[in-house]
């Protein structure tokens, strides 16, 4: 069947326009990723615009010798992994049994969890709440206080409901019991929607700053986001800028090289994940939005 006029000019215009999108979304990348292996001086100036001029990987330098942001990328790393792995087992027991059709008051439960995404505590009684519980300065405070998210359940739930409960019943008439059940069939046809919820709460964790400004109060327990933060908007760069031999030219010339290498520093980790678990993230998602 031949494409009709219209048809063809609509293709057209899709892929003029989606090229348009890639270039504005690539762009940006190319040009921190430029930036942080260029002169510094080349990117004041406004000569560098999208390949490296006089390349050079002295910010990279700084910032690997940076004690402060080594500290945050191993503090990062552990709040990433070990909250992702307490998100993830917490999402799947509050999903499996809302999903199962002979829980009793199912429908309630999910309407109180539901509930709490609309309304909250606010951050004055959620910071004394956690004061209450010694969690100030802990490592704990980065893990428990978010350790599930109510969407989250919902997506999970929804797709455990679209695995055939007839499974679940020859299993039972086997002798299975419910944590068999979960973890021998269920979990196992689940692999899609479990990367998609890995990718989420990772990402999550490694972005997280605001958590830590709130309730963290020693810089050895900063994650790197918050040591970021202190780099690029409050411009503490003594420790990597040897303020008494360069000039002031310099000085800011090497704080321009160093904002576009912590910026590839923080987010490369995440983009290194994404594309082992691209090809889960559609399907996972689509699969817990939609029931039958």
């Amino acid at each position: 069947m031949r494409d009709s006029n219209t048809d063809r000019t609509f293709n057209i215009f899709n892929y003029v326009f989606l090229t348009i999108v890639a270039l504005l979304v690539i762009y940006p990348l190319l040009f921190v990723i430029s930036a942080s292996l260029s002169n510094p001086q080349y990117v004041v100036s406004g000569e560098m615009w999208l390949w490296p001029k006089e390349f050079t990987l002295d910010a990279y330098d700084k910032v690997f010798k940076n004690q402060d942001i080594i500290n945050g990328f191993m503090n990062t790393l552990k709040y990433t992994v070990f909250g992702t792995v307490l998100n993830v087992v917490m999402t799947i027991l509050a999903a499996y049994p809302l999903s199962r059709r002979d829980l009793k008051g199912r429908g309630v439960i999910m309407a109180f969890i539901i509930f709490t995404i609309f309304f909250s505590g606010g951050l004055i009684p959620t910071y004394l709440l956690i004061r209450d519980l010694g969690m100030l300065n802990t490592f704990w405070v980065m893990v428990i206080p978010n350790a599930v998210a109510v969407w989250n359940i919902i997506i999970m739930r929804t797709f455990f409901q679209s695995i055939p409960h007839e499974l679940q019943e020859s299993a039972m008439i086997d002798g299975c019991g419910n944590f068999r059940i979960l973890w021998n069939i269920v979990l196992p046809l689940s692999f899609p929607v479990i990367a998609v919820m890995v990718l989420f709460y990772s990402v999550g964790h490694w972005n997280s700053y605001f958590q830590a400004l709130i309730y963290l109060q020693d810089q050895e327990k900063f994650p790197l986001q918050l040591i970021l933060r202190q780099i690029l908007i409050k411009g503490q760069t003594d420790d990597m800028i040897q303020t008494t031999s360069e000039s002031f030219l310099a000085q800011q010339l090497s704080v321009e090289g160093l904002k576009y290498a912590v910026l590839i520093v923080a987010n490369l980790p995440m983009l290194m994940l994404y594309p082992f678990l691209q090809r889960f993230f559609v399907k996972g998602v689509m699969l817990g939005s939609l029931k039958e």
